[in-house]
């Protein structure tokens, strides 16, 4: 499983979507005082999640 770290701001395409604000909370505080935007942080997160649902998935093949 891969470890997630806070990105820069990578090239993106806009898209609308939205957030409970508990989570939009907790995710500025933790982006707070780096040089990461929501944006980015989401799109990490969502790398990081997909890549262990697919490690999840080859583990569950390999039984």
């Amino acid at each position: 499983m891969r470890k997630f770290k806070i990105p820069k701001i990578p090239a993106s395409t806009n898209k609308s979507i939205r957030f409970p604000n508990d989570v939009i909370d907790a995710v500025e505080d933790a982006i707070r005082g780096t040089d990461c935007t929501f944006s980015a942080f989401v799109v990490e997160a969502t790398r990081v999640a997909l890549e262990n649902l697919a490690e999840e998935e080859d583990e569950t093949k390999k039984e």
